[in-house]
């Protein structure tokens, strides 16, 4: 029997399984679409398995909040396609939800924590690359659960998350920070936290261009133009000197401290941070798997 490329589409869309499975089991049971159907059902853990070592550099940011606790979560996929699935992040929310009850900050714990489904996030992650296609990883959580006001934010995209542990203050600060943490993306979060030789560096770059008229100034006048340039460039990179984007009259320290608070410190997770990439041409891997 001629396997077309509706059948692999009907297959497909029964199962959920990927492409090249489908018109595989199809070829392998004579185009009989049931039989395909069952034989991808039972050979489901195989192929989670074979799916393992593909790239996954894109995928969604998930968020669980209760009280002064909350945690982010980091799930990849393959293709933003897949990242955009309802079944993809009904299943990135079910682990942010298992990863804020089981408190972990340890990802293979998180992996062997429960869903409320009842089967554990590794279990439903297979299900997940089954009836998805592609292959899924679990990679990264931060959690913050110190009591504190907790601001918790992923962007409409799914792509950025922040958590903001503010002592003091309140929630609708803590959230408003949060949201500067993901536009702005500050390195550091106090003055007192940018490292020394980071600092010395900036020093050596700002006094290499300044004019030899400036370099013969009097050395004490000559420290306060180099002491005025790095003090710039350290209130760039910190969280307390950026200007707070909800408030541009003020810093991020004015507003935090005119609410009576205190940032303890922030966590700021990107989809595929740090993930080499692999560049594909979809339309052209379709035309490919209906030729073999």
């Amino acid at each position: 029997m001629e396997i077309t490329a509706s059948l692999v589409k009907e297959l497909r869309e029964r199962t959920g399984a990927g492409m090249m499975e489908c018109k595989k089991a199809l070829t392998e049971n004579n185009g009989d679409i049931n039989a395909a159907a069952e034989a991808l059902r039972k050979s489901g853990a195989a192929k989670a398995d074979k799916k393992a070592d593909r790239v996954t550099a894109e995928g969604r940011i998930g968020v669980a909040q209760a009280g002064g606790k909350a945690v982010l979560v980091e799930v990849n996929s393959e293709t933003d396609f897949v990242a955009k699935d309802a079944n993809f992040i009904a299943f990135v929310d079910a682990v942010a939800k298992a990863a804020l009850a089981a408190g972990t900050t340890d990802i293979e714990a998180l992996k062997a924590a429960k869903l409320a489904s009842g089967e554990s996030v590794e279990e439903a992650r297979a299900a997940a690359i089954q009836k998805l296609g592609e292959n899924i990883q679990v990679r990264r959580l931060a959690l913050v659960d110190g009591g504190n006001n907790v601001g918790a934010y992923v962007h409409t995209n799914g792509k950025i998350g922040v958590l903001v542990d503010l002592a003091g203050g309140n929630a609708e600060l803590a959230n408003g920070l949060a949201m500067h943490v993901a536009a702005m993306n500050p390195p550091y979060n106090k003055a007192a936290d940018v490292p020394a030789d980071f600092v010395a560096k900036e020093k050596e770059i700002e006094l290499a261009k300044m004019s030899e008229k400036d370099k013969a100034k009097p050395a004490e006048i000559l420290e306060k133009i180099i002491s005025g340039k790095i003090n710039k460039i350290v209130n760039e990179v910190t969280l307390y000197g950026q200007s707070y984007v909800l408030d541009g009259d003020k810093t991020v320290e004015q507003a935090v401290k005119a609410a009576g608070g205190d940032v303890a410190g922030f966590q700021r997770l990107v989809v595929g941070e740090g993930i080499e990439k692999v560049v594909e041409d979809y339309a052209a891997e379709v035309a490919k798997a209906m030729q073999v």
